[in-house]
């Protein structure tokens, strides 16, 4: 038994929904955070079955560990840290650090 094929424009509408998911999150969530949660559980599965990868700006809008969608100020914690930018989930205490990288005229963020 072997893997089912998937059609480029099953793919095409996956990110589609993946997107409309997280705006729908967005939307959700302050006043119902669970909802937000449950979009993002969704929007995981598809891209699980289709085999589509999140685009990076959604990505860092949820935590890993515990699903939860993540805004800033509100249960995301975000510094800046020895050039990197650390961001911690206040529901699950996880922190995942991405790096700042370089100005686009080849100066590092240290001049």
């Amino acid at each position: 038994m072997g893997r089912r094929q998937v059609s480029g424009d099953a793919r095409k509408i996956a990110r589609e929904r993946i997107v409309i998911l997280f705006a729908r999150a967005g939307q959700f969530f302050p006043s119902y955070s669970e909802g937000s949660d449950r979009c993002v559980a969704l929007a995981r599965r598809i891209a699980m079955r289709h085999r589509v990868r999140i685009p990076r700006h959604l990505r860092r809008r949820y935590c890993r560990r515990c699903g939860a969608f993540l805004v800033p100020g509100v249960n995301l914690r975000v510094r800046i840290r020895r050039g990197k930018v650390v961001a911690t989930c206040l529901r699950c205490r996880r922190q995942r650090r991405y790096c700042l990288g370089r100005r686009s005229n080849g100066q590092t963020h240290d001049t």
